[in-house]
């Protein structure tokens, strides 16, 4: 039985990707709870192994050539458990690049925008700032990637074609949160049909799950805005 791996995380859509993940692959893991609205990813500890104070991170005691080895950014995680584990990296040379191609897609395009979305929608009139620019800005650059994914899902199964991978494991935590980005499924039938099937893996629902009991639908207090969103050197 390996060591388990050492997860830093919170329950977001960035969090979400790695549990997965883990759940998907089989291996064991240990969750170290990072409280993002109190701060922590600017403990120093924390910052040793994700010096861009922004979670999840992992270290694994059984890295390459044994040693262990501490790893964050979501995408290069994923990788690398991916290139561990042999699995759900695409069977082909050809499929691992059509696999990096969408991860990258979500690292690059997804994950910030809808991430600037939710802000400006949902976190920014909670701190008196209705900014209807930035709002529309957000929730079409959002509803264009969606119809790029809707296009790109007509084709196959799944994103990188006919087969599960890390690419749907990043993609999928972002893209079912389309409601609260203020997005329409209407004309999009191939990511309604996406989201349903990978929603109903087993792995998908588990990993979605950890820590679930720490997500508060309540407004942000001052102290949780300032360390989620103040100015910080």
């Amino acid at each position: 039985m390996p060591a388990p791996i050492a997860l830093h995380y919170w329950p977001t859509p960035n969090g979400w990707k790695i549990t997965i993940a883990l759940e998907e692959m089989g291996l064991p893991y240990e969750v170290h709870l990072v409280d993002i609205g109190a701060g922590q990813q600017f403990e120093p500890e924390f910052l040793k192994i994700a010096p861009n104070n922004r979670m999840p991170a992992i270290t694994d005691p059984e890295g390459p050539d044994g040693q262990p080895v501490s790893i964050f950014e979501s995408g290069a995680i994923l990788q690398y458990l991916a290139r561990k584990t042999g699995q759900f990296c695409g069977p082909t040379q050809a499929d691992r690049i059509a696999v990096d191609q969408w991860l990258m897609w979500q690292m690059g395009g997804l994950g910030p925008m809808a991430g600037q979305a939710h802000h400006f929608l949902k976190y920014a009139p909670q701190m008196g700032q209705d900014l209807p620019y930035a709002q529309d800005r957000y929730r079409n650059e959002v509803a264009r990637l969606y119809g790029v994914l809707d296009r790109q899902l007509a084709k196959g199964e799944f994103v990188a074609g006919d087969f599960y991978s890390i690419a749907d494991m990043a993609i999928w935590p972002w893209a079912q949160g389309w409601e609260g980005q203020r997005q329409t499924l209407d004309d999009k039938p191939n990511l309604a049909r996406w989201l349903k099937a990978v929603g109903e893996r087993p792995a998908v629902q588990k990993g979605r799950a950890v820590a679930e009991d720490k997500r508060s639908t309540q407004p942000h207090t001052k102290e949780q805005q300032q360390a989620l969103f103040g100015k910080r050197d």
